[in-house]
């Protein structure tokens, strides 16, 4: 049997490998203990210098091998180690790897004292000048350094189980629906005499209690032509379908037997979907879906790759519940199967691809490209939310020899899964079954997106966007309103125009969060503030535009404060009801001034697209004022329009209703002025208190009020107050907001928030931070052992929170 050990703690670390770091010998006295997930430098949240994490580093563990492991399989496996790993056993050389995004495993069988203390040492470079992919130019993303995803190792028969890719095939014709579920299973060496029994359960079962049911089994007989790969073929009838709505889940456990001995036992989870890319868009189990995704970044800041499972978890939960998506691409490079786990619960699309970025190296860092290309592959083909390979180098250029030998290992290794290479120029070679681009067309004026006729010569072959906007609009939190909303808008303008057009898959937005990035890119601060969301996943306005298309959450945004100041000229400008109720009703104050309904939004092609706020108005200047009630209706229409413009330009349009003022009612340009002032401009008097209501199956389901600010006060939020550490510590994201009386973020906020831990937890990253748009986090962190913790945060201004924690080991 198979046993599994996570070596996540008791590690030793240096920022400066030196040879002697191997040795038993090594004075310890000097090594910092450390904890895996583990980053080999600590940056600031900005404005720091990448090479803080370019070093060559060395980590030792301690390790003791009992004396009936003898005559086992041991083998010690890393999940991903920025960037090229050297590893030693007890002073010698036992196994290298030159890829800091894909797993490997060193077998440590020959190289062991048994019943005997043992070293384990790593050294890790992660310097960029590495002759690897995605280094040798440019970058735009940090790379980071460390061990900074698990550690386990694995006790195994010499005749085990490998690896076991299932994959499956349904036949919707038959009656009932069937299912062929289809092993290939690699064992550790080809054996003669064994024996491999299959079964198989619905997860969520599994959750419940253990209800098997045979699949399959199957004998290796001395007269059966065997070698180290078996293929198993059965079938399941009326299966349970995974898919965006109900990701359902199984557990293939797979047996091995030799002599009637229980030799080794492994479980995999798989989802049985069909998942085909054609000429006109995505079809998942025969419907057709349309990819709405956004990129995804594995950084964090303080820490960069380095966070344990929770985290990794939480980007999933965020990305499908928080922002209504049902798709991500894990730019530019593998990411951790915590992530991709999630996915496959949630049921959230995958385009996951190999390292790099842009830069095409020499024939041997093509070889090693290759060898990322199958290792990703091998790794992640079992997660049934992954739906397409990515085996180009994120937009490079045509490279047909070096990008025939990528999709040749991906067609080999997973024939049930098209490739894909996303290129940011049209017309390029496709060796790949589908066609990325990268549309960054849209810039405020120009359409949302090229039709799929401008961007590739192969119409039969599927089309798909993998990116747009980022970089066309940075915004950050802090921007003024104008710049935050027109951000809002343009991610509207490109998701309604693929939601258009037929025959594109789908598309996904640059990019989820802000991140840190190389001092060539970004905003002077080493970030990019390319992302829907800020960099402690607080959301922009920009992601209520993907949150209104779901239907779960009530969404309410309005794209302004209504503070009339923070316009130039002072004229509101256009504002945006951003909502997926059936209606939202507008009050000023408390007066009804107009309902607002989903067909109301020029955006025809989704479901909730923005609406634009038309009437400031009402009935209350008919009512008030000494008009006909024709004249009364185009004076307001008139004074409406303008609020959206400027007094010192008056629309030609509206020169006729100017003319009848002058002409009927002898009104001069001062009592214009009056009119607008006390209607529209809300100067002087009593403050205008504005009320939206949005309306759910005849409910109000969520509010939203704007009036100016009377108090301050701090919020925060942890994601999850009870930390569990299994393999290794855990984390908690704690996001923070300053906000009114109302509940309204104060976008120019930007006070420091002062955070203390107290027991059995610490804060990763500084004690004291300023929001930034009003908006902040910080990460709290268990410490390896039982108890409990509180967080406090202290505003000066905005008061304080305490967020109790309790930890479980």
């Amino acid at each position: 049997m198979t046993h599994r050990f996570y070596l996540n703690d008791d590690w030793l670390f240096t920022e400066q490998f030196e040879d002697s770091l191997a040795a038993p010998e090594y004075p310890e006295n000097t090594l910092q203990p450390v904890r895996l997930p583990h980053t080999c430098k600590e940056t600031p949240f900005h404005y720091f210098d990448e090479s803080l994490y370019q070093m060559v580093s060395g980590y030792r563990r301690h390790l003791l091998i009992p004396k009936d492991w003898q005559g086992k399989q041991i083998l010690l496996t890393f999940e991903g180690a920025a960037h090229d790993s050297t590893v030693f056993c007890n002073g010698k050389k036992v196994g290298e790897h030159h890829c800091g995004y894909t797993a490997f495993t060193v077998d440590l069988t020959d190289n062991v004292l048994y019943g005997q203390d043992n070293l384990l040492c790593v050294r890790l470079d992660s310097r960029e000048n590495l002759n690897v992919p995605p280094f040798g130019y440019v970058i735009d993303y940090m790379t980071y350094g460390g061990i900074y995803r698990d550690v386990r190792l694995e006790v195994k028969e010499k005749v085990s189980l490998s690896d076991i890719f299932v994959h499956t095939a349904i036949d919707f014709r038959s009656s009932p629906v069937t299912a062929q579920i289809t092993s290939e299973i690699t064992l550790t060496e080809s054996n003669e005499n064994v024996t491999i029994q299959q079964y198989y359960m619905p997860k969520n079962t599994a959750d419940a209690q253990e209800s098997w049911n045979l699949l399959c089994e199957q004998t290796i007989s001395a007269d059966t032509a065997c070698d180290k790969v078996i293929t198993l073929t059965a079938a399941i009838t009326e299966p349970l379908l995974w898919d965006t709505e109900e990701a359902n889940l199984y557990i293939l456990k797979t047996q091995l037997y030799q002599d009637n001995t229980l030799l080794d036992e492994t479980k995999t989870t798989f989802g049985i979907r069909e998942a085909v890319f054609k000429k006109d868009g995505f079809y998942l189990n025969g419907r057709k879906v349309r990819i709405r995704g956004l990129n995804r970044h594995q950084s964090f800041p303080y820490v960069g790759y380095a966070m344990p499972k929770s985290m990794q978890r939480l980007d999933a939960d965020l990305l499908k519940k928080e922002l209504g998506l049902n798709a991500v691409r894990t730019s530019h490079y593998p990411q951790s199967h915590y992530f991709l786990e999630r996915c496959d619960e949630l049921g959230l699309l995958v385009f996951t691809e190999f390292p790099g970025w842009q830069h095409i190296g020499d024939d041997a860092w093509k070889a090693q490209a290759v060898a990322n290309a199958e290792d990703m592959i091998r790794q992640y083909r079992n997660h049934p939310s992954i739906i397409l390979w990515g085996i180009r180098i994120n937009e490079s250029p045509d490279d047909d020899a070096f990008y025939e030998k990528t999709n040749a290992v991906a067609h080999k290794l997973d024939p049930t899964r098209p490739t894909g290479g996303v290129r940011a120029m049209k017309k390029s070679h496709l060796l790949e079954d589908v066609y990325t681009y990268n549309d960054f067309l849209h810039d405020g004026e120009m359409p949302g997106c090229d039709p799929k006729k401008k961007v590739t010569s192969d119409m039969e072959k599927p089309y798909l966007i993998s990116e747009y906007n980022g970089h066309m609009y940075p915004t950050k939190a802090f921007d003024n309103e104008e710049r935050r909303s027109e951000h809002a808008i343009r991610h509207a303008n490109v998701l309604d125009a693929v939601a258009g057009q037929s025959d594109i898959a789908g598309s996904f937005g640059w990019c989820m969060f802000d991140y840190n990035t190389h001092k060539d890119f970004g905003s002077g601060d080493r970030i990019c503030y390319h992302g829907v969301m800020d960099m402690f996943r607080n959301p922009k306005l920009a992601a209520s535009i993907y949150a209104c298309e779901q239907e779960q959450t009530p969404v309410l945004e309005i794209t302004s404060s209504m503070d009339i100041g923070e316009h130039p000229g002072c004229n509101r400008g256009n504002i945006y009801i951003l909502s997926n109720a059936d209606s939202v009703k507008m009050y000023k104050n408390d007066r009804f001034i107009k309902e607002y309904l989903p067909g109301m939004s020029p955006y025809k092609h989704l479901k909730h697209g923005p609406i634009l706020i038309d009437d400031f108005i009402g009935d209350s200047f008919a009512q008030n004022e000494r008009f006909r009630p024709k004249h009364a209706k185009e004076i307001t229409d008139a004074m409406n329009l303008v609020a959206r413009g400027s007094l010192n330009h008056i629309p030609k349009r509206l020169y006729l209703t100017a003319l009848k003022l002058l002409l009927i009612y002898h009104i001069d340009f001062t009592e214009v002025t009056r009119l607008y002032t006390k209607y529209i401009g809300d100067w002087g008097g009593t403050a205008t208190v504005y009320r939206f209501d949005a309306i759910k199956d005849g409910k109000v389901v969520k509010s939203v009020t704007k009036e100016p600010v009377r108090e301050i006060r701090l919020e925060a939020e942890a994601d999850h107050t009870i930390l569990t550490e299994q393999h290794s510590y855990d984390v908690a994201l704690v996001r923070i907001r300053a906000v009114d009386d109302h509940g309204n973020v104060l976008p120019f906020y930007q006070e420091p928030v002062r955070l203390i831990a107290e027991g059995d937890i610490s804060i990763i990253g500084p004690d004291t931070i300023a929001l930034q748009g009003g908006m902040g986090g910080t990460y709290v962190k268990s410490l390896g052992r039982s108890g409990q913790g509180t967080l406090l945060l202290q505003s000066r201004t905005a008061g304080e929170v305490r967020i109790p924690f309790q930890i479980k080991t």
